[in-house]
């Protein structure tokens, strides 16, 4: 498969690794405006493209890729206030497109854990939640985009809750606090705390490294050559996993 790599970081250079590892052929590799003007025609070669970029820059690859008509993994957060457009953007070109909050296959899972988590406490009234969530410095969005989706999830499942909010802020029955901490080169935790007046349960998410969320996204490039033109959220391409599809 070739492949063009979108943000040469420290994710972009791990996911170079591990396509590498799958035998798979490096054809572009763009960190910048000048290298879409130089690498274009390379870029255009690509079966796929992988994106770690930044969220300012996101959308505008997405929209090169789907001219191009390039199928795109996108693990970069902070740009789905730009969804829509994307997904008109998308279906105008019969464009194909993986999207998600993370890529690690273990945030998925935790994912689910969340979900029936929040839904069980929908009638424990005596229990109220707040989220922490802990990235490296060098992280530009705040809080990241799976705390947002882990947020999204228990307002979904928690009637009494109508929002989130970035601490500091008021602590009521309809808010669901998150705080976001920048430290040194953390990969990334996320932790979920249920309190009452008479015990507390926590669930706690920790990566250990970058490795975890490259894996995903080549596998996710690996499925989407493979799908018709739409935009694809990457928990479908672990269903599909799950299915032994």
């Amino acid at each position: 498969m070739k492949v063009a790599i979108l943000g040469y970081g420290k994710m972009g250079h791990i996911v170079e690794q591990v396509l590498r590892e799958r035998n798979h052929e490096v054809v572009a590799i763009i960190d910048n405006l000048d290298d879409w003007q130089n690498r274009i025609e390379d870029f255009r070669k690509a079966e796929v493209a992988i994106d770690f970029s930044e969220p300012s820059v996101a959308v505008a690859n997405m929209f090169r890729a789907f001219e191009a008509h390039v199928p795109m993994v996108v693990g970069t957060t902070g740009w789905y206030d730009r969804m829509e457009e994307v997904r008109q953007a998308c279906a105008a070109h019969q464009g194909r497109l993986v999207y998600g909050a993370n890529f690690s296959i273990g945030v998925n899972i935790f994912f689910k854990v969340n979900q029936l988590l929040a839904k069980l406490m929908n009638t424990q009234n005596r229990y109220s939640v707040e989220m922490e969530e802990t990235h490296h410095i060098h992280k530009k969005d705040a809080p990241s985009g799976t705390a947002i989706h882990l947020a999204n999830d228990i307002i979904h499942e928690v009637d009494a809750l109508q929002q989130w909010q970035l601490t500091p802020c008021d602590h009521t029955r309809v808010v669901l606090p998150v705080t976001a901490v920048r430290e040194g080169e953390v990969p990334g935790t996320h932790k979920i705390v249920w309190n009452s007046p008479e015990d507390t349960i926590e669930i706690t998410h920790i990566a250990h490294g970058r490795e975890g969320f490259a894996r995903g996204a080549v596998y996710a490039a690996e499925w989407i050559v493979n799908q018709s033109a739409g935009v694809y959220p990457f928990e479908e391409t672990i269903n599909d996993e799950c299915r032994g599809e």
